[in-house]
């Protein structure tokens, strides 16, 4: 019997912290279908299921690059950055031979530069500079179903929402899926949902923008601490302590900022995309 022709696209699964991402050659993609593929990709039932979909590009005109990645969410939709993807497409990078010890990936959100710390087989630790955060405001009046919150607004290469709470909140998935569409955040925004441990612990949780909830988040993280720095609650440097296990964060006075986290290549194969 005939069918539609089934499409091949080669994967390799990686995950930073267990934000999980599949990443592809963009070369060997259909650059027309890209949000059909990433939504079917990456469905946790009938894909292979992942938190984004990665599409990796050598082109021989980039300038003092490594390589050029394209982030595609859950939902088809295109984010500007993603701390932990990042690190996992240098990792990918990184098991093609293709990249040194220092690395320079061209995002959305601009170059930025991975420093490569400690590898055991495919296993991956990298330091990540972060840049400086923009439009920081820490603390915002945000009317929800939960009542007025204060907030803190910054975009650290992607829109963040940090919610300063003295207890993580039990309904803090509904909440963040709120916030995400809240009518302040035209665009959408990513949350996290931020609980001061001590003077350099945090604890988080994450709802990302078209993704929904993940075990951890490196634009989150790095939200996270510098609006808690911003506010006078934490110093320089801080352990972000995610359901995925601890992020570290500094920030030097007048300088970028820094997040070293883990990237880990987990598996190879094929998706059959209709």
């Amino acid at each position: 019997m005939g069918g539609e022709a089934k499409l091949k696209i080669a994967f390799t699964k990686a995950h930073g912290a267990q934000n999980d991402f599949l990443l592809s050659w963009a070369a060997d993609v259909p650059s027309d279908r890209l949000p059909e593929a990433a939504v079917a990709i990456c469905h946790r039932h009938t894909g292979v299921g992942a938190d984004g979909w990665i599409l990796v590009s050598r082109d021989p005109t980039l300038k003092d690059c490594d390589a050029a990645i394209r982030l595609f969410n859950p939902d088809g939709s295109e984010p500007e950055l993603s701390g932990n993807g990042t690190r996992c497409a240098a990792a990918f990078l990184l098991e093609h031979g293709l990249a040194g010890h220092c690395l320079r990936l061209l995002t959305g959100a601009g170059i930025k530069e991975l420093r490569l710390v400690e590898r055991q087989e495919r296993r991956y630790r990298f330091e990540m500079n972060m840049g400086t955060p923009s439009l920081a405001t820490p603390h915002h009046q945000l009317s929800t179903s939960a009542g007025l919150l204060d907030v803190a607004i910054l975009n650290v290469g992607n829109p963040q929402c940090a919610v300063f709470l003295p207890q993580l909140p039990a309904n803090w998935r509904q909440l963040g899926a709120e916030i995400e569409r809240h009518p302040d955040f035209p665009h959408r925004t990513n949350v996290s949902f931020v609980r001061v441990v001590d003077k350099h612990t945090l604890d988080v949780r994450f709802w990302e923008r078209g993704a929904g909830a993940t075990f951890s988040s490196g634009t989150g993280s790095t939200a996270a601490a510098a609006a808690a720095i911003l506010r006078g609650l934490v110093e320089s440097p801080v352990e972000v302590l995610t359901p995925a296990g601890p992020l570290l964060f500094r920030w030097d006075t007048g300088g970028d900022m820094f997040l070293t986290g883990p990237a880990e290549v987990v598996a190879q194969g094929e998706f059959y995309f209709t």
